[in-house]
């Protein structure tokens, strides 16, 4: 008999399970399991999150999305990273303040780590980010990471996208039915939870009760299942990740032909920031921020003040945190229902890409639903308690002090002693792969090294500068490396040309 597996609610999260288990387990063959998915379009779709992490570059090659399809149907655009603006110091306080994180790892040169010779004086002045790969500068000048003839989801340059997520939900939607999935039409009223703790079924406005060995809850903020049926509790990293609301709106471009941005840029503000998306037509601006420290008119204010537009916005109210237990007995919850922090390093829809796969992987098809849950939880906890790590790193080292926000995100109570222990670490020494772990950080120590340095960080290397006898070849490869950025800038397409190009001919085909 097939393994039956139920996904409630859509959206991005829903139907990029749906596509992934699609393909992973088998949906369209006699032998794979059968998999339904239920949303009701009574219930609206979030769909702000714009921003992705590369790993979605593997995820929609398995679920069979190419991507003159992302550019066709969801208005994608190409991203290379992350830019950020006014972190470090006081706006007016100091020169030119941004640093970026960039998706390429940083160059080696020989097998020699560059980071050392840069932080004892040998790659010039100019940040970390600039010397160490060629993105940087590419990315400045709005250069796209590969060429035409490049196939799907290979490029020179590491890049993810930037699209519409209501679009692409669509999209996903599409893929996920023509490869076997179920999709029905319906709302759940009611959850019926057994004897045993585990889900017996779903009561629904249209389709009766539904059944399933595994029921997978996507049903957002809101954790009809996992949170409402079953009780599985809410860690709240308030603590330590004071953002609790956004605002955001959709602007148009002034001109066609405007430039569009390889980074998500993210601009601080008084009490948050501000993400700045460019897509194919429009871009997607938001203000993320503490209502402990500011209220819903200044917040709007400050955005009119960012996009010099009199837009009307979205209001949307969260909780940063995560749930302990995200698999219990035959319910796992992927997406917001499982957690979320803020749209900072697009870690939102990266943990659904996380969670889906986990879920392909130790998938119960003999029945091991608990040692299944044992592993998956593990792994989502350590995930979840690295990526709010990582994200704190952005807040806690700056240098403002010109507002309550930022002087209460220094404070030693708001930052977890886990990032701590690893602060302490790095005053001695950059991070290195021996502080990550594959197999549950999200981020590489290359991203750790890229917020640190950019943050103004101190690394004293000077007790053992001595030790270092490779600085006449690293200097070579900083040479190089401008070299490299200098070719690309001159031969990659811009954004928008590789766009334009990709609507009407595809890639692979110049």
């Amino acid at each position: 008999m097939k393994k039956r597996v139920l996904i409630v609610g859509g959206g991005t999260a829903g139907w990029l399970t749906a596509g992934y288990l699609a393909k992973r387990l088998g949906a369209d063959l006699p032998g794979g399991a059968a998999i339904t998915l239920i949303e009701s379009t009574d219930i609206g779709i979030l769909g702000v999150g714009e921003g992705t992490f590369p790993t979605i570059r593997q995820t929609l090659a398995t679920i069979g999305i190419s991507e003159a399809d992302l550019v066709r149907h969801c208005g994608a655009s190409f991203k290379q990273g992350a830019k950020f603006a006014h972190w470090r110091f006081t706006p007016g306080t100091a020169g030119p303040d941004h640093y970026t994180h960039p998706f390429q790892v940083a160059e080696a040169a020989n097998g020699v780590e560059l980071l050392p010779y840069w932080l004892l004086g040998h790659g010039g002045t100019d940040n970390w980010d600039a010397v160490c790969s060629p993105q940087k500068k590419a990315a400045d000048a709005h250069r796209a990471p590969k060429l035409p003839s490049h196939p799907d989801y290979v490029a020179p340059l590491n890049y993810a996208f930037h699209f519409d997520a209501v679009a692409l939900a669509a999209l996903l939607r599409d893929k996920a039915v023509a490869s076997g999935v179920t999709h029905l039409d319906g709302r759940v009223d009611d959850v019926i939870v057994g004897e045993d703790g585990a889900i017996a079924g779903v009561v629904t406005d249209r389709h009766g009760t539904l059944t399933a060995d595994l029921y997978i809850d996507c049903t957002g903020f809101r954790a009809e299942l996992i949170g409402k049926a079953l009780g599985m509790p809410y860690r709240s990293c308030r603590d330590v990740l004071f953002c609790d609301s956004a605002l955001a709106v959709q602007v148009p471009y002034r001109d066609e032909r405007e430039p569009i941005v390889s980074y998500t840029v993210a601009t601080a503000q008084e009490a948050g920031w501000m993400w700045d998306i460019g897509l194919d037509r429009r871009r997607g601006v938001g203000h993320v921020y503490s209502s402990a420290h500011t209220d819903d008119a200044r917040a709007a204010e400050l955005l009119r003040a960012y996009t010099g537009r009199d837009l009307e916005p979205r209001k949307i109210r969260f909780e940063a945190g995560y749930r302990e237990v995200n698999w219990h007995r035959n319910c796992v919850a992927i997406g917001l229902s499982s957690g979320f922090f803020e749209p900072l390093e697009a870690t939102g829809i990266v943990f659904s890409e996380v969670a889906a796969g986990m879920v392909a992987n130790l998938f119960p098809w003999g029945g091991d639903y608990e040692t299944s849950a044992r592993q998956f939880n593990a792994n989502m906890l350590k995930r979840y308690q690295r990526a709010r790590d990582f994200i704190k790193l952005h807040y806690c080292i700056t240098e403002r002090r010109d507002s309550d926000f930022w002087c209460d995100n220094i404070a030693a109570s708001s930052i977890p002693d886990s990032l701590h222990d690893m602060l302490e670490r790095w005053r001695f020494r950059p991070p290195t792969e021996i502080d990550m772990d594959a197999n549950v950080d999200i981020f590489t120590d290359a991203s750790w090294q890229y917020v640190l340095y950019g943050m103004g960080w101190k690394t004293d290397l000077s007790a053992r500068a001595g030790a270092y006898r490779y600085a006449d070849e690293a200097r070579r490869a900083f040479a190089e490396v401008e070299r490299q950025a200098a070719f690309a800038v001159a031969n990659l397409p811009s954004n928008r040309q590789l766009i334009d190009y990709a609507r009407v001919r595809g890639f692979g085909t110049a």
